[in-house]
């Protein structure tokens, strides 16, 4: 099959052994599907010979002939993107954070440990950060051919953080009270502190009629 070659003349040949399982025969309910897009997990199948069940005798065969391809395959699971999501301001990892490729229209999910990779081909990419209760973020990042690329991000808090609150009194807030300045005495000086000034009193009516009257008993007495 790796060499194009169909099994039966009836049936379809792939180039270099390989198609895309869709445009092989349409199947519902697949775990392939469903792994990938709720779980980010990518999933292939490997038909590595044309009987379906083949002899005991034969699978030493098989196995020889692809062990160095699917431990190679199993090796490109380090490639693309991998890191971790922090809190900005406790250094935590965020669990269930949302992550996007720009452009794709599946996304993925942190571990509980904070932690995300995905699989990605040399180039470079947009990564959408999404979680509950943070600035969601957008960064670029470039994927090289030889190593995976480290990625970790830092998320800070959108939620507002509240002061703690002001004293503030039930009742009507009372008027200032009249009090005496206090005396700062200046540096060389010794004279003693100015006496405190005090408001002229207005005694009322009262206060009137009794200065009318002594006025008018010195002028007649003397």
């Amino acid at each position: 099959m790796s060499r194009g070659v169909a099994c039966k003349s009836q049936t379809p040949a792939f180039e270099n052994g390989i198609t895309n399982g869709a445009a092989w025969y349409p199947l519902t309910g697949g775990m392939q599907d469903y792994n990938y897009v709720w779980y980010g997990c990518m999933e292939v199948t490997l038909e590595i010979s044309c009987c379906k069940f083949p002899p005991a005798y034969e699978l030493k065969k098989y196995w020889d002939d692809n062990q160095l391809s699917l431990i190679k395959f199993l090796a490109e699971a380090h490639r693309g993107v991998q890191g971790f999501i922090f809190d900005g301001n406790t250094g935590k990892p965020v669990e269930r954070a949302s992550l996007k490729v720009k452009g794709r229209d599946v996304g993925f999910q942190t571990t509980k440990h904070g932690e995300f990779w995905r699989v990605l081909m040399p180039g470079l990419y947009k990564l959408e950060v999404y979680a509950e209760g943070y600035t969601p973020r957008e960064i670029e990042f470039m994927v090289v051919d030889q190593h995976p690329t480290l990625l970790n991000v830092t998320l800070q808090t959108s939620k507002r953080q509240d002061s703690p609150p002001f004293y503030r009194p039930n009742g009507p807030i009372p008027a200032p009270s009249h009090q005496h300045q206090l005396y700062r005495p200046v540096p060389g000086s010794h004279s003693p502190p100015p006496p405190p000034a005090h408001a002229p009193y207005d005694g009322g009516i009262l206060s009137t009629l009794s200065s009318g009257l002594n006025s008018l008993y010195s002028n007649i007495f003397g």
